[in-house]
């Protein structure tokens, strides 16, 4: 029986409790903060509510939870009890959990069901993690590349290592927390039947002798005379093996056939899937590009294809917010951030999907490659980078990742989160007030560089999926080009400012805020607090741009709240629909910063 032994040391009765406590803790906590459950609360002392979700007239859920700032919660995952008709037992079932509430949030049973599956994998997947017994101590010290694979997932989404399209053996595979090296799958493209772009100074040539040893090339070529095809029309393009024996064979049978695609085998470096599963960093020289694959399989909101128009601007896009840092003394020689470019691109479409109207969007990102920068070639000595999604991980122990930075810095917490405050937002807000361009700053796409376990300087990567503009008619924006504007999406500003909001501050700083409060590093408070002053500080630099500042008002004593969660369960489903869906919109959220910021911007 396949994987037998590697399924039964992970997934213990035991394993199973411990994992479902976390995941259910979890749903309750967020599903309370996107409004989906409302339960009876009464003070508890000490900050803390004792909740109870009724579920029917003799069946409710009972469990302790910390009220914080932006309307959200903390929830004990040791205190929820069920209680149902005179029994109470220890609540132990996440999926229970989700199928009790199906009628109470409206969700369809279509949905539950998939949603059944991809909590089901989800919680494999912690069952694995939970076997990776490194200290936050040891953690500080480990490469970037290794360091993702210990990270748990999206904090925010319940379903977060879903996986749709993966196998166990898949996941055993691919996963990135498996942190298994693998090679790369390459194919040959017909060059009539696909599109290469790259940035100003790098043509084809120059970039595949860079991702590609001459051995490899030659073996390459080879197979190619074999086939009695000419080398020159083709491109040498990389694959993900799963994507090709379940994306690329089932939809491009004839291209096959007819040689417009030629499988040639695995190329020699060895790479590492990251957190988002389908990025990889070569592991043979860190110094070669990062490699972007589509892969066809369902995670968190979409599938992780990579949209055809996007990859086609790809190296434009890079130009473009290149071409603002190098023309911007601030960015360029004060804050000094890194931009790890996407200079490359190859796309092929399925011309049948293509002919489709309101074709399916996973069909038309199935086949393409993106290559990224590698952070290594940026770094300077001394310097570490981590994504910001380890600044609210935990160890075993419960210790913090953050807090071991902290203790081998020398720095107080206080020193320490006034700096990354300072590193983290200044280049961003740069970008917003001053540009009209905003990134979408999340944990994974947001790189904090360190010296010496400091915050020393910002990377911002993944330009082509989560670069927006302004709809605002802002002369720095004048630059683009028609068909730029057309595939960048415009934002209202209100929309702009969420994605920092959202995307910086609700998506990662408040499960930051949480850890340090609970570790006794410091408190909401005076996280957010800190927060706003250094808003201010940039604010206070550039006053000139004070028009802007208004326009995207982060003190506004509410904003929109974005729902993920309630995006899949009630508003979205499973619907396979000719667009990626977007990020809910479910009523206001009570906005902290506003209580913080001075009176004069108040």
């Amino acid at each position: 029986m396949l994987h037998k032994n590697e399924l039964m040391n992970v997934l213990t009765e035991d394993n199973w409790i411990t994992v479902n406590k976390a995941l259910l803790a979890k749903m309750m906590s967020e599903y309370m903060y996107e409004g989906m459950i409302k339960p009876e609360v009464s003070e508890d002392g000490n900050g803390w509510l004792t909740c109870q979700l009724i579920i029917n007239d003799t069946k409710r859920y009972i469990y302790r939870s910390k009220r914080r700032l932006f309307d959200s919660f903390y929830v004990d995952p040791e205190s929820i009890i069920i209680q149902q008709s005179e029994n109470t037992v220890e609540a132990a079932s996440a999926i229970d959990f989700l199928l009790d509430i199906q009628p109470i949030i409206g969700m369809s049973s279509e949905t539950a069901g998939h949603l059944i599956k991809e909590l089901n994998q989800t919680l494999l997947a912690d069952l694995h993690l939970l076997t990776n017994h490194v200290s936050s101590d040891d953690l500080v010290d480990m490469d970037y590349a290794l360091l993702e694979g210990y990270m748990t997932g999206h904090p925010w989404i319940t379903y977060n290592k879903g996986r749709i399209g993966f196998g166990y053996d898949d996941y055993l595979s691919f996963a990135p927390e498996q942190q298994n090296e693998l090679s790369l799958s390459w194919i040959a493209v017909h060059k009539d039947s696909s599109s290469f772009q790259a940035v100003e100074g790098e043509s084809y040539d120059h970039l595949i002798n860079n991702v590609l040893s001459e051995e490899d090339r030659k073996r390459f070529s080879q197979e190619m005379i074999d086939k009695n095809v000419t080398v020159e029309d083709y491109y040498f393009m990389p694959i993900h093996e799963w994507q090709w024996k379940n994306t690329i064979i089932q939809n491009f049978p004839g291209e096959i056939a007819n040689k417009v695609i030629i499988p040639l085998g695995e190329s020699s470096d060895r790479y590492l899937p990251q957190q988002s599963i389908r990025t990889f960093v070569n592991m043979t020289d860190k110094k070669k590009h990062h490699v972007k694959l589509p892969m066809s399989i369902l995670n968190t909101l979409v599938y992780r294809g990579l949209p055809a128009e996007r990859t086609l601007i790809a190296p434009t896009i890079t130009s473009f917010i290149k071409g603002i840092y190098e023309n911007d003394d601030f960015l360029k020689n004060e804050c000094r951030v890194i931009l790890p470019g996407e200079i490359a691109s190859l796309n092929v479409d399925q011309k049948h999907y293509l002919d489709l109207p309101n074709a399916p969007y996973q069909y038309l990102e199935m086949l393409g490659v993106i290559y990224r920068e590698s952070i290594y070639t940026y770094l300077e000595d001394g310097e570490e980078a981590i994504t910001l999604a380890a600044l609210h991980y935990e160890d075993h122990d419960g210790k913090p990742f953050v807090k071991s930075l902290i203790e081998k810095s020398g720095l107080s917490p206080d020193e320490w989160i006034t700096a990354f405050m300072d590193v983290t937002l200044k280049p961003l807000l740069h970008y917003l007030y001053r540009y009209g361009v905003v990134f979408s700053p999340h944990g994974q796409n947001t790189i904090l560089v360190l010296k010496d376990y400091k915050p020393h300087r910002l990377a911002v990567k993944d330009f082509v999926d989560d670069v927006n503009i302004s709809d605002q008619p802002f002369e720095e924006l004048s630059v683009l080009t028609d068909d730029l504007k057309k595939v960048l999406r415009s934002e209202p500003p209100e929309g702009l400012t969420q994605f920092i909001f959202t995307g910086l501050f609700i998506c990662h700083m408040r499960y930051m805020s949480s850890v340090l409060e609970r570790s006794d590093l410091m408190d909401e408070t005076s996280f957010w607090s800190k927060l706003a002053e250094s808003i201010e500080s940039y604010q206070n630099r550039f006053p000139e741009l004070s028009e802007r500042f208004k326009l995207f008002d982060f003190f506004k004593p509410e904003l929109t709240k974005l729902t993920l969660n309630r995006n899949r369960m009630v508003d979205y489903g499973y619907d396979d629909g000719d667009d990626r869906p977007h990020a809910s919109e479910f009523g206001k959220v009570k906005n902290a910063l506003h209580q913080f910021a001075t009176t004069k911007q108040a």
